[in-house]
Formats: C-alpha cells, structure tokens, sequence
C-alpha cells in the first residue's frame, strides 16, 4: 500500500528509490516530492505492515522482477529474497544502469537479473505480433501464437529458458519467468530498437535466416525447383530466392529488400 509521506507512520516507513528504466512502472501519484531535475529516479514512501522480502514489497509497487538487476538496501547490495526492515533505504537499479555506475563506483554487487542466456531465443505474447515477425527477420529464433494464455507462455519461457517479451508486467512477476522484459512502445518502429537495444543484439543479427511468417530456416534454393509457386511477374525479374524448410514458402529480394535493410543497417549502429 502506497500512502502519501504527511500520513505516514515515521516508525514503520522505509525508503524506495527506483532508477531509470524502472520509473516506466511508477506512477506520478505514489512518487514522492523531489528536485525537479531527478529525472533519472522516483521515491517512494512506503508503510512497512508486515515483513516481507524486497522482492516483494517492489513488486507490489508494480516493479517486475525481470526488470531489476541491482538492489542495494542501505547501500549494501542483496538479492530478491533480503527481507526488508523498518527504516531500511532502499535503492533499485535496471539492467544497464548509469546511475549504479556514478552513484556507487568501485563497489561490486549482486545482480538479480541473471545472465542471458547464450543463445538468444524469444517468446512474445499476443499483442506483439508484429515485433514477432521482425525479429524473426534478424534472425532470432521467435516463438508466437496469436491465441496463448500467460500460464503457458510462463511455462515455456521457463522450460526452454526462452526470454519472454509482454506487454503485461504481471506476467513478469510470475515466479518460474527468469528471462523477461516489459515492451513500453506500442509503436512497432520503437519496439524492434527497444529490444535490440535492452538485449544488445546489434552485433548478433542473422538477417534472412528464418522464415517470418512460421520461424523456420531458410535456405538458398534454385529458381526452377520453386517457379511453379511464384506469380509470373516474380519469377520474370527475379532470379535469387530462399525456401523455408517448414512451411515452404518462397523469398525473394523485392521492393521490401531495400526497406528491411536500412532498418537492420540502423539497429547495427545503436548506442548501447
């Protein structure tokens, strides 16, 4: 429960600090007054009712875990499972964090958010379909179902150590997720760089690998082999084409080529 600071029990009060990244999940209401120009950070006053873990207590704020990387509890660093103490200070970091950097240099930490795993292999919920098809495009293997319910997304994201890419962040808090991330654009010309960006997948990419529309392989395959499938006007200007190995369906370098290409030559050169 989240009350304003004037209402507070001082002797059961402890202090939130989220960094960066994570004041996407902190509404304007439940921050406390501070300098203007933190804009890299929000606090939050919290009334200790009972003990629980750190966990927790910022999931209940809204904060997934997936999305935590470092929490220091009076500037000591502890994992998930630290139960929070009246009067504790509280910081928490994103993945990537500057602020841990500038705020804390020299210090060693625990990080909570657990190394990625060393092929990067997705699995999206249903209103990320488009996002889907272009990672597929990069090459990653994706999986995606326009109908899924959260218990089996979970369950495969755990099971096959898929990271799991929603848009709903109370599937991140469900405890068996280990890889996720909360998508914040809605607009699919924001999402692609958003992720690539959180995975720094730039350096990772395998453009035209896997078939978009079914995630298979794809393969080079002679033009006469698959003329049969083509519209006349495809097989008369084009000689190059690509086959998946599970649905079939036949690539090529048309109009869109050009188009897909300048969106991977842009997410090669992101800032980290």
């Amino acid at each position: 429960m989240l009350i304003a600071i004037s209402s507070l029990d001082m002797t059961q009060q402890v202090t939130i600090s989220f960094f960066e990244a994570l004041i996407d999940f902190i509404s304007v209401d439940d921050s406390a007054e501070q300098d203007e120009k933190a804009n890299d950070y929000r606090v939050i006053y919290h009334q200790l009712m009972q003990q629980r873990s750190v966990k927790d207590l910022f999931e209940s704020i809204g904060v997934p875990h997936t999305e935590v990387d470092v929490i220091l509890v009076n500037d000591e660093s502890v994992y998930f499972d630290h139960l929070v103490n009246t009067g504790d200070e509280i910081e928490v970091y994103p993945v990537h964090s500057n602020c841990l950097k500038n705020n804390h240099a020299g210090l060693s930490f625990i990080h909570c958010v657990p190394t990625d795993p060393v092929e990067y292999r997705f699995i999206l919920d249903v209103h990320l379909g488009r996002l889907a098809s272009y990672l597929r495009m990069l090459g990653f293997d994706v999986l995606y179902k326009n109908q899924c319910d959260d218990e089996e997304l979970a369950q495969t994201s755990a099971r096959q150590e898929r990271i799991l890419l929603t848009c709903d962040r109370l599937l991140l808090m469900r405890k068996i997720v280990k890889y996720g991330y909360f998508v914040r654009s809605r607009n699919i010309d924001e999402q692609l760089p958003e992720v690539v960006r959180r995975y720094q997948l730039q350096q990772k990419l395998r453009p035209f690998t896997r078939c978009m529309s079914c995630n298979g392989l794809t393969h080079p395959v002679d033009k006469s082999t698959i003329e049969h499938l083509l519209e006349p006007g495809t097989g008369k200007y084009y000689d190059e084409f690509y086959q998946c190995d599970s649905c079939q369906k036949v690539y090529w370098r048309g109009n869109h080529f050009d188009r897909m290409q300048s969106i991977i030559e842009k997410l090669r050169s992101l800032h980290t």
